[in-house]
C-alpha cells in the first residue's frame, strides 16, 4: 500500500520570498518544495511523520504582480509589545497572482513514533481530514495573509498542466532548512537550494541532504 498524497491547493495571492532580497519583498516564480509541506502539515501533522514532497504541478500561467504592503520594523515577543502605528513601514512586494498547484507527496515515519504510530493510521487520517477540508490551522500561500483553499485529488493520475508547454529553468530555488548546534551550542540553520526545472508544468524535487 503507498502512502503518497496528491493535493489541489490554489488561491489569489501567493507570496513564497527570495532570501537573498533583503528590503523588498519578491517572490519565487513557484511554490517552495518547504512552503508546500507547510500546507500538508497545516492539515495533519505528527511527531511520528516528515513529509517528502515528491513533485508539484503548475497548472495556471506565472503572473506577478506588484502592491505596496504595510509591515512592521520589529518582531513581538513575551518580553516586547509592537505598537505598529510607530513602527509601521510600507514596503513594495512582488507578489504571484492567481496561482493553482497540484503537490504529490509522501511521508516517512521518524524516530519519534511510538508503538501504536503506524503508517496506515497516519495515512487514513491524512486522507479523512483532507477530503473534509479540516485543518490544525488555516494553511496559507507563503504568507498568512494568503490563504490557501485545498482539495484531496483522488485519482491516480494527475491531469497535465494546460499553461505550460517545454522546459522553463527556474534557477535555484529554497529547497529546505537543516538546523544543527555549532561548536558554542548556538543552533544554526542552514539552507538547501536546488535548481529548479518545470517541465511540461512539472517540477521534480529532489531528496532533501541528509542531517
Amino acid at each position: 500500500m503507498g502512502y503518497g498524497i496528491k493535493l489541489r491547493v490554489w488561491g489569489e495571492y501567493a507570496l513564497f520570498s527570495r532570501p537573498e532580497m533583503k528590503v523588498e519583498r519578491v517572490s519565487y516564480d513557484v511554490i517552495t518544495p518547504s512552503a508546500a509541506r507547510g500546507i500538508l502539515e497545516a492539515i495533519f501533522w505528527k511527531p511520528a511523520i516528515r513529509y517528502v514532497v515528491d513533485r508539484i504541478h503548475v497548472m495556471k500561467p506565472i503572473r506577478f504582480e506588484n502592491i505596496r504592503r504595510n509591515e512592521v520594523e520589529s518582531k513581538a515577543s513575551k518580553n516586547r509589545v509592537i505598537y505598529a502605528s510607530h513602527e509601521r513601514q510600507q514596503r513594495a512586494s512582488l507578489l504571484l497572482k492567481d496561482v493553482e498547484y497540484i503537490i504529490e507527496a509522501h511521508f516517512e515515519m521518524t524516530d519519534k513514533r511510538g508503538p501504536d504510530d503506524t503508517p496506515e493510521k497516519h495515512y487514513n487520517m491524512l486522507l479523512r481530514r483532507a477530503r473534509k477540508g479540516q485543518c490544525f490551522h488555516r494553511p496559507y500561500l507563503g504568507c498568512r495573509e494568503f490563504p490557501a483553499h485545498f482539495e484531496l485529488l483522488e485519482a491516480d493520475e494527475v491531469p497535465p498542466s494546460p499553461a505550460h508547454k517545454g522546459e522553463t529553468d527556474l534557477g535555484y530555488m529554497l529547497l529546505d532548512m537543516s538546523y544543527k548546534l555549532n561548536d558554542k551550542g548556538k543552533l544554526e540553520i542552514i539552507p538547501h537550494f536546488f535548481r529548479a526545472k518545470m517541465i511540461n508544468g512539472v517540477i521534480h524535487i529532489p531528496a532533501r541532504p541528509a542531517g
